[in-house]
């Protein structure tokens, strides 16, 4: 159920096919540009959208210009609240782009484009009234659902994905002020009732669990926007704030296509029926053929193929800038950093709020730091496994396997790097073995071993290797003694599973020829963090060994890691 780097996304997939660099530094290295508001309305207004949608017209309201009247002054106020939502994400936003503000966006900017939304709902709603509520009005008025996962709506029981992970669930009561109004059977359709058919599947605000697509075989995920199935049909729509002019339009039916397949692969092989974008700011329909039957076999073969080829791009520790044909133009949608290079003169190039990097003075590192790319990377280790637990959740609250390794008297703790990273691991449980590229790091002060797709276990009886270079586990290297430049820094916040808070700080530091991303989680995150900006030089001894898909990835514990902010290395 977590957030995973090595699933395939349709905005993975996308980011890849336009600039596989800029998917590789945005994507398993973490490095990103500066956020402008652009990004953080699209998140509000999608948001207020929905919420929109989840309301219920009174029976008496009659026509199209009726429900546009009821709803407008829901209209009014949802965009103040998007705003000032908006204000909020924006004011916690630790980069921030040259030139920009959140004051920027108007209100009244926000509400039309919530209109837009509007309109284009209210499409949906005359077809459904058409045809007399569509062939799920009598089911609905009966007070059941048609669907396994209902649509939401304010007062009715929202549909969490693992009820049980909720602790209060059974507990909580979902009343509201309003609620449906049906008419009684073989009645004709009224507006209201129609309104009420016509409404999408979409994200409920009200579950703080992922509401996404996965794979049956756990290497892809997706989270759509919209589900239109109020005509027996199942249409799929992705909601976009700006115009269908946008540079990144091109990259939309290939998402709806990625969504289009991974419905087929996760209900029973169903076809779904329309892919549609909706433009907010026109507000504009854009529609796509769906894939047929002959072309999902097809699709299978060549996300797979994409998969794969992003799980062997890079691992261990990444150089920055690569060398001077690898940086893309620069003209592809999203691309930033993906195009910084120097070449042999030392000239740098690339997007105005990399232009530091020119003038930065060079990074020189004394003991007792070291650059990125001397930390130990992946070892072979032996010892009988034992202790297998799990599913259970990881410092990022996802759920993985793991199991205890011991050697005489020593012992250390097993786990997969990400959810479904190394499925098989129990299969070895109360076995001598061998783990192969196994990746060491750290947690809560005890050593740990990652395993991944590239780990390789067998039992040691079974090994046919002489003279394997084994590593023992007090030799295990857990921490490092670090320093460079911040490259960029971001903070997000969110819940888990189970309910409670998570946040956590991200910046990428650079030693001058590698890059490795910096975390630190809850109380980790202290005000010497939060107060630096790209560029700002940083010393970190101490910090925790970590990997994310294969990738190095450093974690700030606040007991034992030491920071600094010198003016210069």
């Amino acid at each position: 159920m977590g957030r995973s780097r090595g699933r395939l996304s349709a905005s993975s997939l996308t980011t890849y096919l336009r600039c596989p660099r800029q998917w590789l530094l945005a994507y398993q290295a973490g490095l990103s540009g500066p956020k402008r508001p652009s990004q953080i309305l699209g998140v509000v207004l999608e948001d207020a959208v929905c919420a929109l949608m989840m309301h219920h017209p009174p029976s008496e309201v009659d026509g199209l210009e009726g429900l546009r009247h009821w709803a407008q002054p829901m209209v009014d106020d949802l965009a103040q609240k998007a705003w000032e939502s908006g204000r909020s994400a924006w004011e916690a936003t630790l980069w921030k782009a040259e030139g920009t503000a959140w004051d920027d966006v108007t209100v009244a900017s926000i509400k039309d484009r919530i209109n837009g939304g509007l309109a284009l709902f209210l499409e949906e709603v005359e077809a459904c009234f058409d045809k007399n509520g569509g062939p799920y009005l009598e089911t609905l008025r009966q007070g059941n659902s048609p669907f396994r996962v209902p649509s939401p709506a304010w007062g009715n029981e929202p549909a969490f994905p693992l009820p049980d992970k909720v602790p209060d669930a059974s507990l909580r009561r979902w009343s509201s002020t309003e609620s449906a109004t049906w008419q009684s059977e073989n009645e004709p359709c009224r507006w209201n009732e129609a309104w009420e058919c016509a409404r999408p599947w979409f994200k409920d605000p009200r579950v703080h669990q992922p509401q996404r697509l996965y794979h049956p075989d756990g290497w892809a995920s997706g989270e759509l926007d919209l589900v239109l199935r109020w005509d027996g049909r199942t249409r799929i729509v992705d909601i976009k704030s700006g115009r269908s002019s946008s540079l990144f339009a091109p990259s939309l039916e290939h998402q709806l296509r990625f969504y289009a397949w991974l419905w087929y692969e996760t209900h029973e092989h169903q076809h779904v029926d329309g892919m549609e974008g909706w433009y907010l700011a026109d507000p504009e329909r854009v529609a796509y053929a769906p894939p047929t039957a002959d072309d999902m076999e097809e699709l299978s073969a060549s996300y797979r193929a994409s998969h794969e080829a992003m799980q062997t791009a890079a691992e261990g520790v990444l150089t920055f800038p690569g060398s001077f044909g690898d940086a893309c133009t620069g003209e592809q949608a999203g691309c930033g950093w993906c195009s910084v290079s120097k070449d042999e003169n030392g000239a740098w190039s690339g997007p105005e709020f990399s232009k530091w990097l020119g003038s930065a003075p060079q990074v020189s590192l004394s003991s007792p730091y070291e650059k990125l790319d001397s930390v130990q990377g992946r070892v072979t280790v032996r010892g009988r496994l034992t202790g297998a637990w799990g599913p259970m959740p990881n410092h990022f609250g996802e759920p993985v396997l793991g199991a205890l390794l011991v050697v005489g008297d020593q012992h250390i703790t097993v786990e997969e790097s990400e959810p479904g990273a190394f499925q098989h691991l129990h299969g070895f449980a109360e076995q001598d073995v061998v783990l192969k590229d196994a990746l060491p790091g750290v947690w809560r002060d005890q050593a740990r071993l990652y395993l991944d797709d590239r780990t390789v276990a067998s039992l040691h009886s079974e090994s046919s290797e002489e003279g394997e270079p084994y590593t023992r586990l007090g030799l295990l290297r857990t921490r490092a003694n670090v320093a460079g430049r911040v490259l960029s820094i971001g903070q997000r916040s969110g819940t888990r599973l189970d309910g409670k808070p998570w946040s956590m700080l991200s910046l990428i530091l650079w030693d001058g020829t590698h890059l490795a991303e910096v975390v630190a989680f809850g109380q980790s995150i202290s005000q010497r963090l939060l107060a630096l900006q790209p560029g700002d030089a940083v010393a970190m001894t101490g910090v925790e060994l970590g990997w994310r898909g294969g990738i190095l990835q450093l974690r700030i514990d606040n007991r034992k890691t030491r920071i600094e902010t010198p003016r210069t290395h």
